[in-house]
């Protein structure tokens, strides 16, 4: 893919590093003179273009109209929601991706906006603290689908009402799936017959909503 990021501060920087890793086709839009040098020592030649991301004339020498995804990283919100909105609206980029610097304005970073994905920093981060407060010994891998649900990984308790017995006998909260288990060196598929043991790591996906009810079932007894 193509990706033009907007913003060079850290969360840029690595973003174009992890992409390019992917072997994803980058160009990294900076402003502050001083910063482009640094830029240019860890990046590929010919990735890093200095001005400003919000002017159109220079989001078309980046290439732009044939950009499959903008990411405007930059530290001021209303310099990111113009990048995504001329990305979106002027230039018809299929996937535009908006960070929020504070929390207070991501009600201004919607799809009518040109916003497709609003990476809320602040918030993200206290919901997942707040979620490991509460979780326990469940992990969170992954968000998904907007960050309604999570994969997560939790250890079978010894005295877990689920110890012994097959998946086919156990019920699940609702939106809640295994997708793996993981026992010693050995990964097993779920299936109706298998059999949880005390230790097992059980990789799920469930709804936010089920994750205290998934620890339940999971954990000791009460």
């Amino acid at each position: 893919m193509k990706v033009i990021i907007v913003g060079g501060g850290q969360v840029g920087a690595y973003l174009a590093s992890l992409l390019l890793e992917r072997g994803h086709e980058i160009k990294l839009i900076e402003n502050r003179k001083a910063r482009v040098p640094i830029l240019k020592r860890d990046l590929p030649e010919g990735c890093v273009l200095l001005g400003n991301g919000a002017e159109p004339e220079l989001l078309e020498d980046a290439g732009i109209r044939s950009a499959d995804v903008v990411a405007a990283v930059t530290g001021a919100d209303e310099t990111n929601l113009v990048i995504a909105t001329l990305s979106k609206l002027e230039y018809g980029v299929r996937r535009v991706v908006g960070r929020v610097n504070n929390p207070k304005n991501s009600w201004l970073f919607t799809p009518t906006m040109g916003v497709d994905a609003a990476l809320n920093q602040a918030d993200l981060m206290a919901r997942l603290v707040a979620e490991e407060m509460t979780m326990g010994d469940m992990m969170t891998l992954l968000k998904l689908h907007g960050g309604q649900y999570s994969l997560v990984e939790r250890v079978v308790d010894p005295s877990s009402q689920v110890t012994g017995k097959t998946l086919r006998e156990i019920k699940l909260p609702v939106d809640c799936v295994f997708v793996a288990i993981l026992r010693n060196e050995e990964l097993l598929l779920p299936r109706g017959d298998t059999v949880l043991l005390a230790d097992d790591k059980v990789v799920a996906i469930t709804n936010i909503s089920q994750l205290q009810k998934l620890a339940d079932v999971l954990g000791a007894k009460a």
